[in-house]
């Protein structure tokens, strides 16, 4: 009986389970179903099967590559190389491997008809400290390199002086090490009460560049700063003028010193003064950590997101990369930085090559670290500093990262992970609309969603972020915007005439951004021709009316025929339209053309009557047209910075020639940039907004219509289909979206920094 029961109760029990359990799951099931499906993380991509792997002739080095072209270099004993990052400028150092570009006509040979693929090769760049010369090899073939060549005079028609190095890694180890030794432990007094420094605290260095004022100089003044946060923007007003001309340590010197606006020729000088009382001195005082970049306020909450509710339209694979009618294939370079190559749009290309070239600016000051200063960053290497980019705030948290591997200055190829960002991205305004008000009342638009393919680079102060946008409309926009912190000087008598102040006793200083892109287009083909429009207005007798008289805007049209009429100088008017034109024409008989319409608020070129002028010769142009030689690679060159007074690129004898430009393969030398005169609100950072310039490559008669009238993104709406998803996906996006699968943050930017320890 007892039992009966039991088993009675357990069968109630799991009745009474099974219940509660289904009305659980419903009401589960009711909550959830008011959420978002997860997108499905598994999806095969559309254009996966798409991609060509031709687009490998520009890839970067792997890093297989890069140790097979270090070991082969290190074992020509007749070179006598080291690889060693704190080799003495005595010595002979490996210090850069990068791609070597194949030669334009194999490139499309191989890319067009299927020939064979051109030899894979790298540069070699080594520091012959013992001769005192620099060397340019090309190494090949890859991966199993057999071969090297001097390519030195070829390139340069010229020998490159070991002056035109870039100071390394161990040359600044050096350095560091002279100014313990023979300033600071000399002037351990005047060092902390002045500056606070001991054996614990140290000053921070920024130097002026170039480093001297004529050919074979390396006397380089050097600016100290407080070591904390925005280090930039805390001068001291001590610097130094150190020559370091000689390979050898012992044969350095200081040459000047500037200490609180006056000069003194020796350590010893400054030392006995100062003991003296009769210096102006520099009182310590601690200073506000204006310079973090903290936030003041704790982050309550994250703002608006991008993600992709049917997964991403683009498809990135090795260095290619698809998007709706596009596809290019992409490369960074640790000298000039990001670049891409056969940019096609629907099955035809329209450049075989876009890159950057040069980052240049020229500052005022009135005292010496700043006051001849002329910065020139691929001397130093744009790309080599593209660091990590951070999800969410450098590009959208759901973009594609790419990581990259470089050698330059140092012992063995270096990761840097995520330094490309690829994404596409409502631009935040309709590509094109029209609402009918009138007659035939309907709605015709399309959102402007974009590729954009970035990457950001952190050279010293700045920060440059590089776009290169790829629109439906079938234009590519190259852009770049600066960030991060302003150089400063110490303020002294007469700082107010180059600059304003932006904190106690530190003036932010005027200067110019110059940038200087290579836009190789080719329009249907490599026989291409340069056009100008414009506009003038023409007295115009009316028809209907003889007697009377208006002006009437009218088309000018010109074709330029030589290199010199092409190169469009920035203190000249310039016809606002600028075209690389084929010979072939559209529907209605005119010329299909690409157009260079450039955004730029440069400040004045530096004079030509400054020696210094011929290795930034190209920003004497807004736009120069050229006839494509592979000789002819870049407008500046690694050497530009240390040697500027006799550069071994000087770009304007690109043009000297005065080559015929009709009906050849043409390239376009873009200059663009912006004035800046620093003021307070460039504290503690500069932003970005109204910070920069750009080029955008237009179709112009390239269509018989606009190609973006055939994308799917577009959106008609006529009375009575408000709702329909037929013409407008909109309608039905409540339905369709699904919540993104996001990936883990994580952040790996310092692996890549450098350091000077020895």
């Amino acid at each position: 009986m007892t039992e009966r029961r039991m088993n009675s109760l357990m069968k109630w029990a799991l009745i009474l389970f099974v219940l509660v359990s289904i009305i659980l799951n419903i009401v589960l099931i009711g909550i959830h179903s008011k959420r978002a499906p997860k997108c499905s993380a598994q999806r095969v991509h559309p254009l996966r099967g798409k991609h060509d792997d031709r687009s490998l002739i520009f890839a970067d080095l792997t890093r297989e590559e890069y140790l097979q072209v270090q070991q082969y270099m290190l074992k020509q004993k007749d070179l006598d190389i080291s690889s060693n990052q704190i080799t003495k400028p005595s010595e002979n150092f490996l210090f850069l491997i990068d791609l070597s570009l194949p030669k334009k006509a194999d490139a499309l040979a191989y890319l067009d008809n299927e020939d064979s693929k051109p030899t894979r090769e790298a540069t070699v760049v080594v520091f012959h400290g013992a001769k005192g010369y620099i060397k340019e090899y090309v190494v090949g073939p890859l991966p199993n390199p057999i071969y090297h060549r001097d390519v030195t005079s070829e390139r340069y028609k010229t020998e490159l002086p070991l002056s035109a190095r870039t100071v390394t890694i161990g040359e600044y180890a050096l350095l560091f090490q002279f100014f313990e030794t023979e300033v600071f432990s000399k002037l351990e007094q005047l060092m902390k009460e002045s500056f606070d420094v001991d054996q614990h605290k140290r000053l921070d260095t920024f130097e002026q560049m170039p480093r001297g004022v004529r050919s074979g100089d390396r006397k380089t003044w050097v600016s100290f700063f407080r070591g904390v946060s925005g280090m930039y923007i805390h001068p001291v007003g001590f610097e130094v003028l150190v020559n370091h001309e000689s390979v050898n340590v012992s044969g350095w010197k200081v040459e000047r010193l500037l200490y609180n606006g006056q000069y003194f020729d020796t350590v010893e000088d400054l030392k006995q003064k100062y003991n003296a009382g009769s210096v102006r001195k520099i009182v310590y005082k601690e200073s506000p950590d204006y310079g973090s970049l903290k936030p003041r306020n704790k982050p309550l909450e994250i703002g608006p997101q991008l993600f992709y509710p049917n997964g991403a339209r683009y498809s990135v694979s090795k260095n290619h990369v698809l998007y709706l009618g596009w596809s290019f294939a992409f490369g960074l370079s640790s000298l000039t930085g990001m670049r891409v190559f056969d940019v096609r749009f629907k099955g035809e290309r329209i450049v075989y090559e876009l890159s950057v070239q040069e980052a240049m600016s020229v500052y005022g000051s009135v005292t010496p670290g700043m006051i001849l200063t002329k910065f020139l960053d691929s001397s130093i290497g744009i790309g080599r500093f593209a660091h990590e980019l951070v999800r969410g705030v450098d590009c959208p948290y759901e973009a594609t990262y790419v990581d990259t591997y470089r050698y330059i200055d140092v012992p063995a190829p270096v990761l840097f992970r995520n330094s490309i960002c690829i994404f596409e991205h409502n631009m935040g305004q309709p590509l094109r609309r029209h609402f009918s008000d009138f007659f035939h009342n309907s709605y015709g638009g399309m959102v402007n969603s974009a590729l954009v393919f970035r990457t950001i680079t952190a050279i010293g102060n700045y920060d440059y972020m590089w776009d290169f946008i790829f629109y439906q409309s079938g234009s590519v926009e190259a852009k770049v915007h600066a960030t991060g912190y302003i150089s400063s000087s110490y303020l002294v008598d007469g700082s107010r005439k180059h600059g304003h102040q932006v904190a106690e006793k530190v003036l932010g200083n005027i200067h110019t951004h110059f940038i200087n892109f290579k836009v190789d287009l080719d329009v249907l083909g490599v026989k291409n021709v340069f056009q100008t429009k414009d506009m003038e207005y023409v007295n115009v007798s009316l028809p209907w009316m003889p007697d009377h008289y208006a002006m009437v805007p009218q088309l000018v049209e010109n074709q330029l025929k030589t290199e010199q009429e092409a190169a469009l100088r920035y203190n000249t008017k310039t016809p606002r339209y600028l075209h690389i034109a084929s010979n072939k024409t559209n529907r209605w008989g005119h010329q299909r053309s690409y157009r260079l319409q450039v955004f730029s608020f440069t400040g004045d070129h530096l004079p030509e009557s400054q020696v210094e002028e011929r290795a930034m010769s190209w920003a004497r142009y807004k736009v120069a047209i050229t006839k494509h030689k592979d000789i002819e690679q870049t407008s500046s060159s690694l050497y530009s910075q240390n040697n500027i007074w006799t550069p071994a690129v000087d770009f304007s004898k690109y043009i000297e020639d005065n080559e015929s430009i009709e009906g050849e393969d043409l390239v376009a030398w873009v200059t663009t940039g912006f004035l800046h005169i620093p003021h307070s609100e460039d504290i503690p950072n500069t932003v970005t907004v109204g910070n920069g310039g750009g080029v955008i490559l237009r179709p112009h008669n390239y269509f018989d219509e606009d190609p973006s009238i055939h994308s799917s993104d577009g959106v008609y709406i006529g009375p009575g289909s408000e709702d329909s998803c037929d013409n407008n996906r909109m309608a039905c996006l409540a339905q369709e979206m699904c919540s993104p699968v996001l990936e883990p943050f994580t952040y790996h930017g310092f692996d890549g920094v450098m350091k000077f320890e020895v």
